[in-house]
């Protein structure tokens, strides 16, 4: 059995089979791009936390989401004037007018580095390591297979948070 593109393929897809959602892949490549979305000074203070879906009602109509934004007021006011080129920054990137309207959550003023919203991680199981690891086994490069294991943690903690 030859160690080629793919054995590789199969790990990944078992891996990231319920992260790589378009939901999860749109909000990764916003977080990717904040910078250029909204400028290096907004983007120090704000952060997207979450895309809502909202699905249509007719098979006619198109999808529509919804950004938030955590924010302190004080920037939400800023970022409140600049939605429209906010939005059309963000659609700019997926190519079509895919994200209809931003929410900000307020967050404290005071707080001295980027809002963080994730909770403490609970540990993996287990008898989720030992499933990962048959999954992982045909995976002969050791920093893919590190990086590729610490995805399938990731995405076992949060399928256990929820």
């Amino acid at each position: 059995m030859s160690l080629g593109p793919k054995q590789l393929s199969f790990a990944v897809s078992q891996v990231t089979k319920s992260a790589c959602s378009k939901k999860f892949i749109s909000l990764g490549r916003i977080l990717s791009h904040w910078d250029q979305i909204v400028g290096p000074d907004l983007a120090q203070h704000a952060q997207p936390i979450k895309i809502q879906y909202q699905k249509p009602k007719t098979r006619r109509e198109k999808p529509k989401a919804v950004l938030e934004i955590a924010v302190p007021s004080a920037q939400a006011a800023l970022m409140h004037y600049q939605v429209d080129l906010i939005l059309e920054r963000i659609n700019r990137i997926f190519g079509e007018r895919w994200v209809n309207a931003i929410k900000f959550v307020h967050i404290p003023a005071n707080m001295d580095k980027k809002p963080s919203f994730k909770n403490k991680i609970p540990r993996v199981t287990a008898s989720d390591k030992i499933k990962l690891n048959e999954v992982l086994e045909n995976i002969s490069d050791p920093e893919m297979r590190l990086r590729l294991e610490s995805l399938g943690q990731a995405m076992l903690v949060d399928k256990h948070k929820n």
